[in-house]
């Protein structure tokens, strides 16, 4: 038996009127969307006829004072703006520093040398000995500083114990594995910069700076030269040498840069 198709709809009169006046209002709608883009878009053609009609103008002014000063055989005058060296500088107030430093660590009472590295986030300090104990229900660390026989240091600190509260702990991943460090806190000094400063604390010993200074540190107060190193002299402690015989241990640090 063959299934018999499906009468078409059929609009009753009523229904067809009102389809009709609504696809007119919608011709109608849109043609006047049309319309009103063709409007802005002749505006913004008259505009910018005006705006090259000026620039002509102005260009064809132009002209004319350079060929009357090429008829008077006057060459043109070129005004430099000066700058005025008052003006406040986002720079202004910043300390410049080199590639390499030297800090002052008051709470431990020496210098040392340090390596200006913005690619690193927070500093660090060479430690060695470091535990963990409690003082007061707070998290604290006993440590000695992680120096070898090369390092210039105030000999009285080589082998006496640090105590210091943690500040946090960070996760470093190497590819070892990882590992937590304990940040703390520490009264430094560089040139006229005296801050406190979050140092993680890590055996450096096999490096040449027992000091890293990163991003943390520099933002906001300093500037690096990387051109150049030790712009600031050493800070004096009682046990250490004057800041005047700092130059032979600075000579060192090219020496080893030259190998």
């Amino acid at each position: 038996m063959t299934p018999q198709a499906e009468p078409e709809p059929v609009l009753s009169p009523d229904a067809f009127d009102a389809r009709i006046e609504q696809l007119e209002q919608t011709m109608a709608l849109r043609c006047d969307l049309a319309e009103d883009r063709l409007s802005r878009h002749d505006l913004r053609q008259t505009e910018m006829m005006a705006d090259i009609k000026d620039a002509n103008a102005l260009l064809q002014q132009l002209r004319g004072n350079i060929q009357r000063l090429e008829q008077r055989g006057d060459e043109p005058v070129i005004v430099m703006a000066e700058c005025d060296e008052a003006t406040d500088t986002p720079l202004a107030d910043k300390e410049l520093v080199g590639r390499a430093e030297w800090i002052g660590l008051p709470d431990i009472g020496t210098y040392l040398k340090a390596r200006i590295d913005s690619g690193a986030n927070t500093s660090s300090l060479s430690a060695k000995d470091i535990t963990r104990f409690e003082r007061d229900g707070e998290d604290w660390v006993r440590f000695r500083l992680g120096i070898t026989d090369e390092d210039v240091v105030v000999d009285v600190v080589r082998d006496e114990w640090i105590e210091a509260p943690v500040e946090r702990r960070v996760r470093i991943v190497q590819a070892a594995g990882s590992e937590s460090r304990p940040v703390v806190s520490l009264l430094m000094t560089l040139g006229s910069i005296r801050e406190p400063v979050e140092f993680t604390l890590n055996d450096r010993s096999h490096l040449h700076f027992p000091v890293l200074l990163g991003r943390r540190f520099l933002m906001d107060i300093a500037l690096i030269d990387v051109a150049e190193t030790y712009l600031h002299p050493r800070p004096e402690f009682p046990g250490g040498r004057p800041a005047s015989e700092a130059a032979q241990d600075e000579l060192n640090d090219q020496e080893e840069e030259d190998r």
